[in-house]
């Protein structure tokens, strides 16, 4: 990991593929990727680190199951839109202003959250976090403005590697906390990493986007909704998250009902699928730049393909055991590790000039069909809890990101972009 942070300042070299006919250049005073990790750190902290004290709050808050559901689930539709303004806002007015505007409101919220006193106005002020979301937006926008395809998917894969720490380490330090001190002591963290980001952003993000002025225009979206190469990297990225949404639905039903696991056994077999995530991203970090994001594409759909195939014949066979299954979904991990970063990269390479709008809305799709699929799942599942019906569905969603990379790799060679 040492190898891949050294020197973690964005250099001011050599500037994108066409860079000089648009006009745009590497700034002086580009972010160093530690800042974007730990703006990208807190969206995925902010969704998942308070879980645990779900139960202590809704008793304190005087809230009921159903209304503090929307902590997380109206979240996340709230965090689904904003990436579909943030990102076409940045194109029009920078990335430096709407990164700014985004952290110091999520510090306001959060500072709200600890005070909040009933649920109304707890929730309202828990909707507001989601702006964070920008800053996975806008991440992968700056790195895309400074670096040509190759590179800028290497930097995504140092950036996916270290947060594949996240999901594993934000409940157990929520849990802690709320232990320790109580579970507002979580969002006033969340407030504290806010404060510090917003000094890291005024510090060290300088303007990187060098288009110059340009309108908020719909055509922008139907551009990219036109272009089959963003559809096809934006629909790969779609379906291996959607792998990985299918897996944490499902798996906790098979694991309970069919083996009659602990929360704490089901918790390790869900984390596995996120160590392999690691693995992935960093070769995609380390690999990107010499392999291209064709060959890594096409490497991390094939690799759960095989390994979910597989599993899938072992069940049919009679074999039964949680380890084959949390042995072979760790392949989607794996697969993700090596597709997200690439795919991401893709399909904001369909228009570099509109980074953050592509960047919005390919994020905004995989929300889209991660939700769509989890509904899928969980219908599914009820009606047949076996790892069969798991493996399928997760096998489904990995061989049509699949096509979807193999459709966008012929129609970027089609196009004559074999440099990606």
């Amino acid at each position: 990991m040492q190898k891949f942070l050294h020197g973690l300042q964005f250099p001011a070299g050599p500037p994108l593929d066409g860079a000089h006919s648009r006009g745009i250049h590497a700034h002086a005073n580009a972010p160093h990727l530690s800042t974007l990790i730990l703006l990208t750190g807190m969206a995925v902290l902010s969704l998942n680190m308070f879980l645990p004290s779900l139960p202590r709050m809704i008793v304190d808050l005087g809230a009921t199951e159903s209304s503090m559901a929307l902590a997380v689930s109206g979240y996340m539709i709230v965090s689904a839109l904003l990436q579909l303004v943030m990102g076409p806002v940045s194109d029009r007015l920078g990335r430096r202003p709407v990164m700014l505007f985004a952290v110091a409101l999520y510090m306001v919220a959060s500072v709200g959250c600890v005070l909040a006193q009933d649920e109304m106005l707890f929730l309202v002020f828990r909707m507001a976090q989601a702006v964070i979301i920008t800053s996975t937006v806008l991440g992968a926008a700056i790195i895309r403005d400074q670096f040509p395809a190759r590179e800028a998917a290497s930097k995504m894969g140092v950036i996916g590697a270290s947060m594949a720490l996240a999901p594993m380490l934000g409940p157990t330090v929520g849990g802690i906390l709320d232990t320790v001190i109580g579970w507002r002591a979580i969002f006033a963290l969340y407030a504290a990493l806010g404060a510090m980001a917003l000094a890291l952003v005024w510090a060290d993000l300088g303007e990187t986007l060098k288009t110059g002025p340009r309108p908020l225009r719909l055509s922008d979206y139907t551009s990219l909704l036109r272009s089959g190469r963003f559809w096809s990297y934006a629909m790969c990225q779609a379906f291996s998250v959607g792998a990985f949404y299918v897996f944490i639905a499902g798996a906790p039903f098979v694991a309970t009902r069919l083996w009659d696991l602990s929360p704490a056994w089901i918790g390790a077999g869900i984390g596995s699928i996120t160590g392999g995530f690691l693995l992935g991203a960093l070769a995609t970090a380390r690999l990107a730049p010499r392999l291209g994001i064709h060959r890594l594409i096409l490497v991390g759909r094939l690799i759960p393909a095989v390994g979910l195939s597989l599993g899938l014949l072992a069940f049919l066979m009679g074999y039964s055991s949680p380890f084959l299954l949390f042995g072979f979904t760790m392949t989607v991990g794996v697969g993700n590790g090596l597709t997200m970063a690439n795919a991401n990269t893709g399909a904001i390479s369909v228009r570099p000039d509109l980074a953050g709008t592509a960047a919005s809305l390919a994020g905004a799709l995989a929300v889209t069909g991660g939700a769509a699929l989890t509904w899928i799942t969980l219908l599914a599942v009820e009606r047949s809890s076996t790892p069969v019906m798991l493996l399928s569905l997760i096998l489904g969603s990995a061989l049509a990101a699949l096509a979807a990379g193999i459709i966008a790799i012929r129609l970027d060679r089609a196009g004559g972009f074999d440099e990606l």
